[in-house]
């Protein structure tokens, strides 16, 4: 069974950490991030992270998972959204479909950085619940910028086309033609970006 100092010698691999998990680790791995030691916490998350791109055994914890989100911690938050997020390609119970709401909601979440992880969590899985693409790009479409602290617009309106442009990939819409060319033109966003934004058209 993995033990607290095999996971620390090993987090710069965690990849092949991730492949070698026996049930009883993914158990361990799972409680140990609620441990309140950062370093021990993030080697955690980022193990069954990796593990859940290419194995579908995380998905049992999914209700672990959920629960997080309503943590008080925004780490936790996080963690949860961000693990939901790998795991959502395993949801043939389309357990997703019950909670879409409260995970959305955290694209406003109190804290920043939860906020960016949440939009940024979506592109891992929106391919695979195509059924969520009207409710996903109204959610996002609906997020105030102006909102957010001046030096935190642009990195979030970024998040936001940047998820934007891959449903339109998927399924294309007017909508999201028409708040490209508004952010394109609000003067939030710098020439880099713009041009970025305008070669991904």
């Amino acid at each position: 069974m993995i033990t607290i100092e095999y996971l620390i010698e090993h987090k710069d691999d965690l990849e092949k950490l991730s492949v070698s998990l026996l049930p009883e680790d993914i158990e361990k791995l799972v409680a140990l991030l609620n441990e309140k030691n950062d370093e021990i916490r993030y080697a955690s998350f980022l193990a069954l992270q990796k593990r859940s791109q290419n194995h579908d055994d995380l998905y049992p914890y999914w209700d672990t998972f959920v629960e997080k989100m309503s943590d008080n911690n925004s780490y936790q938050r996080s963690i949860g959204i961000m693990l939901l997020a790998e795991n959502i390609k395993w949801d043939k119970e389309n357990r997703l479909e019950k909670i879409i709401e409260d995970y959305l909601s955290h694209c406003n979440d109190e804290k920043f950085i939860t906020s960016r992880q949440t939009i940024q969590s979506i592109s891992k899985w929106l391919s695979y619940k195509v059924n969520l693409l009207p409710l996903i790009i109204n959610k996002l479409i609906e997020i105030n910028i102006k909102s957010f602290k001046e030096t935190q617009q642009k990195l979030i309106l970024i998040d936001i086309i940047d998820v934007l442009l891959m449903i339109q990939k998927v399924q294309p819409c007017q909508q999201i033609s028409d708040y490209v060319f508004s952010a394109l033109t609000g003067g939030i966003l710098d020439k880099k970006n713009i041009k970025r934004i305008e070669q991904m058209l």
